[in-house]
């Protein structure tokens, strides 16, 4: 996809951070913006930032973890726009520490958001996306920690089952045109650890600290990368049909290490032909092959706002 005049963008988790700046550079690029979120303050500081840019948006105090409420944004959007071609499942939660701390409500807690609020927005929108037949994009925030799972546990366990997700939903939709990413930022500038601290209720037994204030005014002070340029990496993504945005390369000598742990742990054994020959379509997708796979992106030049 690559003219979004047009086109119509939801993005969960849009009232602030990376959502925020994916809202901006989605409008800058000519769509017509919906975004969700839990803070109605959060909604109104997105639709004031963008206007600043002379840009629109619509703000809609949804949770992700409600279905219903998500069908019936989704219908909404299309009642009133006439159509979907842009999903950003973007809404989540970071929260930290480790496994053996977790509660029952912070296990619950992390997965509804971070799982079953992806499913929720693809359960309620794909059949949008769906109606008008000209095809679509699809993207899930992952992080980094989905694919290094070196801290974080509960949190990179979700994100690992969203990128798992996007690459099988990939698959399923490339033949209607219909694109979907894995979208793994590293360290940028959000809020998403401090949105810990507005828990609801029936998640209120935690087992980890709330989150320190103080830690959180010290990370603005670190050279993270800045939520308008991780949302324009992401519009280059869609545009590109990137299977993974992927935007910090500080990050790709670990992943090749632990790949290659992955890949040194399979038996050193000749391959069983006959049991090969029957599991074919578990081995490998033509997603991967080398001739399907586009040249590395190169920064994105923001587009003039």
């Amino acid at each position: 996809m690559d003219d979004f005049n047009g086109k119509v963008a939801v993005v969960t988790g849009g009232s602030s951070g990376i959502g925020r700046g994916i809202a901006l550079a989605l409008a800058r690029a000519g769509a017509t913006v919906v975004v969700t979120g839990r803070s109605e303050e959060h909604l109104r500081e997105t639709e004031t930032e963008l206007a600043a840019h002379g840009l629109g948006v619509e703000g809609r105090r949804v949770d992700v973890t409600d279905l219903d409420a998500m069908r019936d944004l989704a219908d909404e959007v299309e009642a009133r726009h006439g159509r979907v071609d842009v999903l950003v499942n973007n809404a989540g939660i970071g929260l930290t520490g480790p496994v053996v701390d977790a509660t029952p409500s912070d296990w619950d807690w992390v997965i509804d958001v971070n799982i079953r609020g992806v499913g929720h927005g693809i359960q309620a929108f794909l059949p949008k996306i769906r109606a008008h037949g000209e095809g679509g994009h699809i993207v899930n925030t992952s992080s980094m920690g989905g694919l290094m799972p070196i801290v974080a546990g509960l949190y990179s366990m979700t994100k690992a089952a969203v990128i798992a997700l996007s690459e099988a939903l990939h698959i399923e939709l490339r033949g209607e045109g219909i694109g979907v990413s894995a979208y793994c930022p590293g360290p940028t500038h959000s809020n998403i650890a401090m949105g810990t601290a507005d828990r609801p209720a029936r998640y209120a037994d935690s087992g980890y600290r709330p989150p320190d204030p103080a830690w959180a005014e010290r990370a603005k002070q670190q050279p993270y990368m800045s939520a308008e340029e991780a949302g324009e990496r992401v519009l280059q993504g869609v545009r590109r049909g990137d299977l993974f945005i992927l935007t910090h390369p500080e990050f790709k000598d670990g992943l090749i290490e632990r790949h290659r742990t992955i890949e040194d742990a399979f038996p050193d054994e000749p391959l069983d032909e006959v049991r090969r020959a029957a599991i074919p379509f578990l081995l490998t997708s033509p997603v991967y092959a080398a001739e399907n796979r586009l040249p590395a992106p190169t920064p994105p030049v923001t587009d003039p706002a």
